[in-house]
This record gives C-alpha cells, sequence and structure tokens, in this order.
C-alpha cells in the first residue's frame, strides 16, 4: 500500500464540490475503488470471486470493484466524484476528501495498524530520545509521519529536535542502504525488508499507538443516505469475507493464498502482514471499535497533527475546522462543517444478522 499523503487537492476538491448535487439521487450502478494493503485484499478477495455481485444482486445493484495502482490517486478520484468509494486511512480521510469539502463516511472501519508502522534506527539498543538532532526520512505528511509526531510524544520531544527528510515510499528501503540515512518511518512491507538488516533497532511501532492509524472503506455521505442498499451490499460482502478468512479450514487457506498472490508476495509474506494488522475478525469487533469512546479522541489527536502541518487547508484557523460525527450523537470540531461522519449503522446491522 501507497499510503502517501500530498499536500492539498485542491482540483479533485472543486470537482467534487460541483458534482455533489449528482451524488444525491437514487441510482443502481455503483463503483469503489481500491489499493494494494494487507488489510484491504478482502475488498480484491470479495470483487473477483463474486462477493460482491452476489451481495449486491441480493439488494437489486450493482457495485464494480476497481483496483487502482496509486493509493493518492485514488482517493483523489474519489474526492472528485469518479468513485462512490474508497478505502484510505482515517487521516487521509480527514485531510483530503472531508477537508476538501466532500462529505464522506466511513462505512467500515476494518482495521488499524497493529505494527505495521515503525520507526527504525541504525544501531542496536537504540531509543526514540536517541532521534534527537537526527534526520529522519519518511514520506512527509503520510501516517508515517503521524507515527513519528506520536513517539516523539512518547519522550517529550517535538519535530524542531530533528529534521524530517521527504522520501517516497518506492525508495525508502533504498535509501536506507546508503550511509548517510540512519533513522526512517515507514510501513511494511518496506518495514520488514529495513527490520531484517543486521544492527538495527525498531525503537517505536504502531502498537503502542492502538487504534490511530485505521483502515477504512469511505463512502460518499449523500450516495450512502440515497442508497442504503449501497452500504448494506459492501458491507455484507466483507464480513463473508472475512469470516473466510478466520474460518480456519481450506477454504480459507485458498482465500489467504489467493490475497497474497494478488498482492504480490506468498502466504507466508501475508500472513506476517496480517499478523501486525489488527483485522476485525467480527461485526461485533468492528461495532465495539466504531462505538468506542477512544475513537472520537483519537481523530482529535489526527485534526491537531494535520492541522499543525497545513492539511485542513488554508482557511482553517483551527484543529476543529473539519467537523466529524460518531456514534451515540458524538460529535468534534465545527458542527456546521460536518464533513467525515464514522457511522456503525451498516455495522450494527451486520452484527445483529440483519443484512
Amino acid at each position: 500500500m501507497t499510503r502517501l499523503r500530498l499536500p492539498a487537492l485542491l482540483a479533485a476538491a472543486f470537482a467534487a464540490l460541483l458534482s455533489t448535487q449528482s451524488f444525491a439521487a437514487q441510482k443502481d450502478h455503483f463503483s469503489v475503488c481500491w489499493t494494494i494493503y494487507a488489510g484491504w485484499m478482502p475488498w480484491e478477495y470479495a470483487g473477483s470471486q463474486g462477493i460482491v455481485d452476489k451481495w449486491a444482486k441480493k439488494y437489486g445493484i450493482k457495485i464494480d470493484v476497481v483496483q487502482l495502482n496509486d493509493y493518492v490517486e485514488s482517493i483523489n478520484q474519489y474526492t472528485a466524484g469518479q468513485f462512490d468509494g474508497c478505502t484510505m486511512t482515517n487521516m487521509d480521510a480527514l485531510t483530503i476528501p472531508a477537508a476538501g469539502g466532500v462529505d464522506s463516511t466511513a462505512l467500515i472501519v476494518s482495521d488499524f495498524s497493529n505494527g505495521n508502522d515503525g520507526v527504525v534506527l541504525k544501531g542496536e539498543g537504540k531509543k526514540v530520545a536517541d532521534l534527537k538532532g537526527m534526520d529522519v526520512n519518511l514520506v512527509e505528511l503520510s501516517v508515517s509521519h503521524y507515527l513519528l509526531a506520536r513517539a516523539l510524544d512518547s519522550v517529550d520531544l517535538t519535530e524542531k529536535d530533528l529534521k524530517v527528510v521527504n522520501t517516497s515510499d518506492a525508495d525508502i528501503s533504498a535509501a536506507f542502504n546508503t550511509d548517510e540515512v540512519k533513522a526512517v518511518t515507514t510501513w511494511n512491507p518496506m518495514l520488514s525488508d529495513i527490520k531484517a538488516k543486521p544492527g538495527v533497532t525498531e525503537v517505536f511501532n504502531s502498537s503502542q499507538i492502538p487504534g490511530e492509524i485505521m483502515d477504512m472503506m469511505v463512502v460518499n455521505s449523500a450516495t450512502l443516505k440515497d442508497n442504503p442498499a449501497l452500504g448494506k451490499a459492501l458491507t455484507g460482502a466483507w464480513f463473508e469475507v472475512v469470516a473466510l478468512m478466520n474460518a480456519k479450514n481450506a477454504a480459507s487457506k485458498a482465500a489467504l493464498g489467493h490475497m497474497a498472490k494478488a498482492s504480490g508476495t506468498d502466504l507466508a509474506g501475508f500472513q506476517a502482514q496480517l499478523d501486525t494488522t489488527r483485522l476485525f475478525a467480527t461485526p461485533a469487533e468492528a461495532l465495539s471499535f466504531a462505538t468506542s469512546k477512544q475513537l472520537p479522541d483519537t481523530m482529535r489527536k489526527v485534526a491537531e497533527f494535520s492541522f499543525e502541518h497545513g492539511l485542513l487547508g488554508e482557511g482553517a484557523k483551527d484543529p476543529s475546522a473539519v467537523g466529524m460525527s460518531f456514534a451515540n450523537g458524538v460529535t468534534s470540531g465545527d458542527t456546521g462543517n460536518l464533513k467525515l461522519r464514522f457511522d456503525p449503522t451498516y455495522v450494527q446491522m451486520a452484527a445483529d444478522a440483519k443484512l
């Protein structure tokens, strides 16, 4: 997964704003996009094996599940109205479509990074405090940047105590092989490659901030409101695949093998990535997370980081510029500008076996 975060995608946002009215209508044909990442491979399986088709047919609609090769571009296209839904992280959902004025709903919070993202230094026995005064290579304004900020928080350091060096995800492993680069923050599979090198220390990873780097299926709120069948079909298909993955039988092994191959690795490699991904195995688990008190608190932290780094737009005066809503009537930020909604309605239906 290329979890890059580029500066505000204004052209896409304006395009989406212009097309907002076209969303708010009933229709029977939808499209969602996804990019390769361990936690999103179930969408590939659901799409290629006819599971989405089955659930869509149940509700009298059609859903195209489209793979895109570029993560940023997938969100960009969703923001511009070219897709009804898209896989993305919680931070990117806030800072790209929501900050760009596109009202979006986190239909399914499917997992959180539980070690898939980490900070690595050359040398044995290193600690987070050793980052002081160093250059740290990472994808600037990405979840790696957020992870670094949280690591620094843990030892009362700030980004002013070091220098961030923007490095693409495609180049970060090679950069770490050079003498000049001493510290990196990245995600799997690059993280696994870097950690496997001799004489290095992972000083911090996402398992130390559980639940803060989330992976989600995000859909346009107006589309979902006017077409609840979309939410039902996607949610039903998702949890059918996740149940299959956790069945621990021949069928689940075959499914996992299929996903591994589709993501460019073998079963062992894919399982290693899943091991550091807290994938919610049941609707009940996903519902518990989506209705927790932790979620609004986490998103406030994400909003603060995003504001400090200029990701909420030029007009944002403080971290509350983009309003967010959560389960049980909880809101955060500007309630007059609610643009990101964590709505567990459809996961609740799955948990209640009402899909």
